[in-house]
């Protein structure tokens, strides 16, 4: 059986991460799949962040 191209990232908004101040209960994250094929960088998404409660940039992690 032939491995599956399309493989699960987990999503990680940066303004929580770099900001420990500012965090209240943790770090945001969204899980989203990609294409390895196509996508081979680090995904880059705008997301609403329920903890900053504003759109903002969510990276790739893992």
């Amino acid at each position: 059986m032939a491995k599956g191209v399309r493989i699960v990232v987990t999503l990680e908004c940066t303004e929580c991460r770099t900001n420990p101040a500012k965090r209240s209960n943790g770090v945001n994250r969204y899980t989203s799949q990609k294409n390895r094929r196509n996508t081979t960088a680090r995904l880059e998404l705008k997301k609403f962040c329920t903890h900053c409660n504003k759109h903002t940039v969510h990276k790739e992690i893992k």
